[in-house]
């Protein structure tokens, strides 16, 4: 038993908006039992360009019945049957919310007529409504209009039906969990990814890259994404935008993790909010004045000098040069921290100075080991003088020497959440750590 449903509404998500009419084709699987349709007082204005395309004016639903008077009888003609639709998710996310808020609570299976066409008729131009039924030979009267969109999805199902030699209804009802899937996304997609860890992408209709994530296991970490219709516009866009899914394996949690940062960073994704922030690093630069006085001091990192240490804050930099200051009794002058010490407080002789700042030179290049993490039987991440280098296969070389070790490993630029990443992995487990001559 279903029913087809088509809702015209306010705007372009159920969070902010309300619908504006509804209609119910009753159908039993072979041919439509009743109709029910109705336009709807969505107690807010009806958005202009939403006018433009229904032809439903705010002046049109002002007389009509709110949802909350139509709530009982629109749940009674839903709730013992299976929810169809031409793109599910949409309309059963504003019909469901508009019932629970008014008291009512739909929980019923739902099939779309999307994705049911691009099995049983495939390799149409386009699926939505309107191409499918030029392409089937189905007349839609009222176009947009929910009586006439529900009337002509009707007839398609009916076709469905008729056509469906391979039991692809059957297949869709009993497997609930791919009607939560994005309209353009098929089954086999969803189907066929592993359930290993690495990392998996959304792309649109073009082909670009709207989001990208990290799982221990894909296949259960991308059907969680549509496991809940929210109906936020946020998660209505996204569901919209999704045409494919593509994924790449990792060896390990750790480098799943490793190369999310790495895409997010190289390809910004839309939906992507989290690690899209742009990093300003500073370094703690060495040189030599005209005194001949080794000094210190804090710039942004620049591509030609290599800074004894980096930091992704410039007050992580200062609190640094601070601490050895007062470690090692240096002149705050001398590092660009307190210029006015410089007038009041002699200076220390040079070679003093200078021996104490070869000191702390030799304290970062101490702290800046060359190592590397095993994650696998053969996959490592190489640490190269205290920064991330990259991560890979390594077989045919002995484990000694950096330099015979990067050309089998694939080089990634190095960000903050890689550096937190590695830090915490390596004094959680120690005994991973393999450590190279320089």
């Amino acid at each position: 038993m279903f029913a087809i449903v088509d809702i015209e509404t306010t705007g372009g998500h159920a969070g902010a908006n309300n619908i504006t009419e509804i209609a119910i084709v009753l159908h039993n699987g072979y041919e439509v039992e009743g109709k029910f349709s109705t336009l709807v007082n969505p107690c807010m204005p009806i958005q202009k360009y939403v006018q433009g395309l229904t032809g439903i004016t705010d002046a049109m639903v002002a007389t009509a019945p709110k949802f909350e008077q139509l709530a009982d009888n629109i749940f009674n003609l839903l709730k013992d049957r299976i929810f169809v639709a031409h793109n599910v998710n949409f309309d059963y996310s504003f019909v469901k919310l508009q019932l629970a808020h008014a008291g009512f609570e739909l929980v019923t299976p739902k099939l779309c007529t999307i994705r049911l066409t691009k099995k049983i008729f495939p390799g149409l131009p386009k699926y939505g409504l309107g191409t499918v039924c030029r392409e089937l030979n189905i007349q839609v009267n009222d176009r947009h209009r929910a009586s006439g969109d529900a009337l002509a999805t009707a007839e398609l199902f009916s076709l469905l039906v008729k056509h469906d030699k391979s039991g692809e209804l059957n297949k869709m009802v009993k497997k609930k969990s791919n009607q939560y899937l994005p309209p353009h996304v098929g089954e086999e997609i969803a189907d066929n990814l592993p359930t290993l860890p690495g990392i998996y992408y959304f792309l649109n209709k073009a082909g670009k890259v709207v989001y990208v994530g990290k799982a221990k296991n894909i296949k259960k970490r991308v059907i969680s994404h549509f496991s809940n219709n929210k109906p936020s516009k946020q998660k209505q866009d996204f569901l919209r935008e999704i045409h494919q899914i593509n994924h790449t394996v990792c060896a390990t949690e750790l480098l799943a993790s490793i190369l999310e940062s790495v895409e997010i960073k190289r390809l910004w994704p839309a939906f992507n909010k989290s690690q899209k922030h742009y990093e300003h690093q500073y370094g703690i630069f060495q040189f030599e004045d005209g005194k001949g006085y080794k000094r210190l001091g804090i710039e942004k990192k620049k591509k030609i000098l290599q800074p004894l240490l980096s930091f992704s804050l410039l007050t992580e930099a200062h609190s640094k040069l601070w601490h050895w200051v007062r470690e090692y009794n240096l002149h705050p002058a001398l590092c660009f921290l307190d210029r006015k010490q410089e007038l009041t407080t002699p200076l220390p002789a040079v070679e003093d100075h200078n021996q104490i700042i070869d000191s702390i030179i030799n304290e970062t290049k101490d702290e800046q080991k060359t190592f590397l993490i095993k994650e696998d039987f053969q996959t490592y991440i190489l640490i190269d003088k205290g920064t991330f280098y990259g991560f890979g296969i390594i077989e045919g070389v002995k484990l000694t020497d950096s330099s015979k070790i990067k050309p089998l490993l694939s080089h990634y630029q190095e960000n903050d959440i890689i550096r937190s990443l590695l830090k915490n992995h390596v004094e959680k487990y120690p005994e991973k750590v393999i450590y190279l001559k320089r």
